[in-house]
């Protein structure tokens, strides 16, 4: 079943650049509503057939941690099969600051809605920002969120074995935490493989506003707050993508995640895009660059030798 989502996991991908506002769906997931945890709704009477939530059961905000940041949507496709579906967990955001921008929003049901649409139940999930929720709340929320798909999501069809999580710029920095630190795994929280996307790794000097109100103003606690060096022992097959047009200190975080995790024996599968602003540039439609493509048929080849389905 791995090999047959690879094209889904493709398609999924380009939701990192969507622009514009998607219809909001009511919550329509039988399993949920049978178990009294949501109210199922009526349909809207008409859906756009350009609308990447049509034929998508999109079911919002429903709570995996204590703080009502702590939310998560989850899509599935309107057509049930009987085969347990791969997970991908989205994890994004363009700041490490509580900046809930409408990018931010439209992003994460995109990908939501793609994923279903491509026979995956996709799963989005917003998290505590700083400053009121500084290190290590975003990687806590990640933990959380996983847990929590662990435990629920056969109610939509999911498989717990086969969840992918992809984080995207801050994004990346919160599941690489998530990953290195593993004080802040729960029993129930494993992935198959992670994608980082356009992230920081470990912070410097030159970190923002939004990172210094995250991690706090003291640089000396940086190293102990960064991916290393648990990153460099993570077993999880990990899939490291960057932007030939991504700020100079992006790439040089990039590139210094995969030197050292090489030097570690544990040598990730990388991708230079062209750009991560344009789907075609992503995955190579265009002809021109490195794209996810091949980087996420492998690593999902890799996650079926493991004993995946």
């Amino acid at each position: 079943m791995i090999k047959s989502i690879t094209g889904c996991l493709l398609l999924v991908i380009t939701a990192f650049p969507a622009r514009g506002i998607w219809p909001e769906l009511p919550p329509v997931a039988p399993g949920l509503v049978k178990a009294g945890l949501v109210e199922e709704k009526a349909p809207p009477a008409e859906t756009s057939a350009e609308d990447p939530c049509a034929n998508v059961a999109l079911t919002q905000g429903l709570k995996y941690g204590e703080s009502d940041q702590n939310l998560l949507d989850v899509a599935t496709s309107l057509d049930k099969g009987s085969t347990p579906r791969p997970v991908l967990l989205f994890v994004a955001g363009s700041s490490f600051a509580d900046e809930r921008t409408q990018a931010d929003w439209t992003m994460r049901q995109r990908a939501a809605c793609l994923a279903a649409r491509s026979g995956m139940v996709g799963v989005t999930m917003a998290y505590r920002r700083a400053p009121d929720h500084p290190w290590p709340a975003g990687a806590q929320d990640v933990a959380a969120a996983t847990s929590w798909i662990h435990q629920n999501i056969d109610l939509f069809g999911g498989d717990r074995r086969a969840i992918v999580a992809v984080g995207f710029e801050a994004g990346a920095f919160h599941l690489a935490s998530f990953l290195a630190h593993r004080e802040f795994q729960a029993a129930d929280s494993d992935l198959a493989g992670a994608v980082l996307v356009s992230g920081i790794y470990r912070s410097d000097t030159e970190a923002g506003d939004g990172e210094r109100s995250y991690l706090g103003a003291d640089a000396s606690q940086y190293d102990e707050r960064s991916a290393f060096p648990g990153i460099l022992r993570v077993e999880e097959p990990i899939v490291l993508a960057w932007s030939a047009v991504d700020p100079p200190r992006l790439v040089a975080q990039a590139e210094s995640l995969k030197q050292r995790m090489c030097e570690a024996g544990h040598c990730p599968r990388t991708a230079l895009l062209t750009s991560r602003d344009s789907p075609s540039s992503v995955f190579g439609l265009d002809g021109a660059g490195d794209s996810l493509a091949e980087r996420l048929r492998q690593l999902l080849d890799q996650i079926e030798m493991r004993g995946l389905p």
